[in-house]
C-alpha cells in the first residue's frame, strides 16, 4: 500500500487567521476515499469552518465510528484530538470525555450505517441528553464499505446501483433529532460548500445537540439514475429552506444584501446566524413546523436543505447533572478524594 504524505514546509505568504494558523494547519492525511466522494467535500468544510472560526486544533476533540464516514476524521484537523470507537458507539465514548473534559470542542462524526443502524440508540440518546456537540452525519444511502447493500437511511423505491429497488422505509435522521430534542438541527448536501460552510460554524457555536444531516454521495455505488442520493438528484430537488452568513463575536459584520427578510439568531455565547429566508413561512425557531415542513416536501420527493431547526437559549448535559466546571484532568487530590466523612454522607443519603 502506498502512502502518500504531504509536504510539512508551507508557503510563507499563506494567510493566517487571528490565533496564527494557516488553512493547511487544519489539513489532515491525503485521503484514501473514492475520487469525488462527497465525504471529502465535508472534511474541506469543516476545515474551511475551523480556520475562520479562529479555533485552535489542540482544542478540537474529533470522535467516529466504524465505515467510510468514520476514516474522514483522519483527513482534517491532524493536530486535534482523535478517537476511532467501535461501530455506532462514537456517541457514548464522546459523552464520556466531555463529562470528563467540557474545555474541549467535540466534533463526532458518523456514517448512516453508523448512526441509523447499530448505532440508532445511541444517536438517540445523545440528543436527548443534549450532549454538547457538533454531530456530523455524512449520509449516502449505502453501505460503501462492503459494496453497496441499502443503509437503513435510502429512500423507499430507491434504486441500487444493480437495478435493485428498495422496499424498506427509510430512517429520516433529520426528523429523529427533532423527536429527541436536539436544540440546532440542519441538513446540508455535501456539493453546496457555500450552505455548509455556515452551518457547521452555527453548529461550533451552538451549546447542546447540534445535528447535521449532510447528504454525501457515494460515487462508487449510489450516485446513478434511480438513486435519491446522487449529485444529480440532489441538486435537482433540492428545496433551501435558508442560507446562512455566519458573524463571529466581535468581528466585523458584513452582509450580502440579497432579497428576502433576514432573521438575526443569537447563540449562547452572542454570536449571530443570520437566517436569509427563502420560504416565506418558514420558522426555524419552531420545532413542530419544522417536523410537518420536513414531512411535506418529503412527499414530494424533495430533498429540504438549511438550518431546519435552532433553539438559541439551550442548556446541555453539564447542567442537567450540574457537574463541576473545572475538568476532570484538572482537579487536586483534595477534591478528587475528599475523605472518609464525605463518603459516609454519600452512603447516607443512598441508604
Amino acid at each position: 500500500m502506498t502512502y502518500i504524505a504531504k509536504p510539512r514546509i508551507h508557503h510563507p505568504t499563506l494567510q493566517v487567521n487571528s490565533v496564527g494558523y494557516t488553512r493547511r494547519d487544519y489539513e489532515g492525511k491525503v485521503s484514501t476515499l473514492c475520487a469525488g466522494c462527497g465525504h471529502d467535500s465535508i472534511s474541506a468544510a469543516i476545515i474551511q469552518a475551523c480556520w475562520e472560526m479562529d479555533i485552535e486544533p489542540h482544542r478540537v476533540a474529533k470522535l467516529s465510528g466504524i465505515g467510510c464516514s468514520s476514516k474522514t476524521p483522519d483527513y482534517f484537523l491532524g493536530p486535534s484530538h482523535g478517537f476511532n470507537t467501535v461501530h455506532g458507539r462514537m456517541p457514548s465514548v464522546l459523552t464520556g470525555a466531555n463529562l470528563a473534559n467540557r474545555d474541549l470542542l467535540y466534533l463526532g462524526v458518523s456514517g448512516d450505517g453508523d448512526s441509523a443502524s447499530i448505532g440508532l440508540g445511541q444517536f438517540a440518546h445523545s440528543m436527548r441528553r443534549a450532549v454538547n456537540m457538533v454531530y456530523i452525519l455524512e449520509n449516502n444511502g449505502v453501505y460503501g464499505l462492503t459494496k453497496g447493500q441499502f443503509s437503513a437511511t435510502a429512500d423507499q423505491g430507491s434504486k441500487s446501483k444493480k437495478g435493485v429497488v428498495n422496499a424498506d422505509t427509510p430512517i429520516d435522521t433529520i426528523g429523529l433529532a427533532l423527536q429527541m430534542g436536539a436544540t440546532y438541527v440542519a441538513r446540508g448536501f455535501s456539493g453546496d460548500k457555500a450552505q455548509l460552510v455556515p452551518l457547521i460554524k452555527g453548529a461550533i457555536a451552538h451549546r447542546g445537540a447540534a445535528f447535521i444531516d449532510v447528504v454525501s454521495p457515494c460515487v462508487a455505488f449510489n450516485n446513478h439514475p434511480g438513486s435519491t442520493k446522487s449529485y444529480d438528484y440532489v441538486r435537482e430537488h433540492n428545496e433551501a429552506v435558508s442560507r446562512l452568513d455566519f458573524f463571529p463575536k466581535r468581528g466585523e459584520i458584513t452582509a450580502d444584501q440579497a432579497e428576502g427578510a433576514v432573521t438575526k439568531v443569537q447563540l449562547h455565547d452572542g454570536s449571530l446566524v443570520n437566517l436569509r429566508r427563502l420560504a416565506a413561512d418558514y420558522d426555524p425557531s419552531d420545532r413542530i413546523r419544522a417536523m410537518t415542513y420536513l414531512q411535506q416536501h418529503l412527499a414530494q420527493g424533495e430533498v429540504v436543505t438549511g438550518l431546519l431547526y435552532v433553539q438559541p437559549e439551550a442548556s446541555d448535559l453539564h447542567d442537567a447533572l450540574n457537574t463541576n466546571a473545572t475538568p476532570l484532568n484538572q482537579l487536586g487530590e483534595k477534591v478528587l478524594c475528599p475523605g472518609a466523612k464525605a463518603l459516609e454522607s454519600i452512603n447516607a443519603r443512598l441508604r
